[in-house]
């Protein structure tokens, strides 16, 4: 069966972007962004931000958008079995040259991990999205990567951050 991603976080101004790979399981059923329970990003948009993380969903959107933070997958769909990023099979990716007309202001974008940021330099059209910002790796939020610590995590993506600071 052939899965679809969610749209993405992200009001016209954004100045940063967040990739994912695609979502789990957990976060297609919720039709939520990072929805599984031990995944660790909005703990560190929470340490970042100061947006809770028991806060109702659509809510955290907002008030990350409002920040100038869009959040989105690199793969629009695919098929796969689980939530594992290694079970992803015939991989479709998102619009991005759609994306970066609707949101010229986009400064930096960040990999929510290894695979989103492979993923993204292998399957996106440089020649399609024309002169999209290079982009960053950092650490997954990934229940999967339980190598680093959450502050581990957190210093790492102090990265976002700075973007958003230096974007306003």
């Amino acid at each position: 069966m052939r899965l679809h991603g969610l749209p993405p976080i992200a009001e016209k101004g954004a100045r940063v972007l967040i990739l994912g790979s695609f979502p789990s399981e957990a976060s297609l059923r919720a039709q939520r962004y990072y929805a599984h329970p031990r995944n660790q990003f909005w703990a560190v948009v929470e340490a970042l931000f100061g947006i809770a993380r028991d806060e109702e969903y659509a809510r955290r959107c907002r008030q990350l958008a409002a920040r100038g933070v869009a959040v989105w997958d690199v793969i629009g769909s695919c098929r796969r079995r689980g939530s594992l990023d290694s079970a992803i099979r015939d991989a479709e990716v998102n619009d991005f040259a759609a994306f970066y007309r609707r949101h010229r202001r986009i400064e930096a974008v960040f990999f929510n991990g290894a695979e989103a940021e492979r993923r993204y330099r292998r399957l996106v059209d440089t020649a399609v999205v024309g002169e999209a910002p290079a982009g960053v790796r950092l650490p997954s939020t990934s229940p999967a990567n339980a190598a680093m610590s959450l502050a581990g995590k957190i210093e790492m993506w102090r990265a976002v951050q700075t973007a958003v600071d230096a974007a306003r």
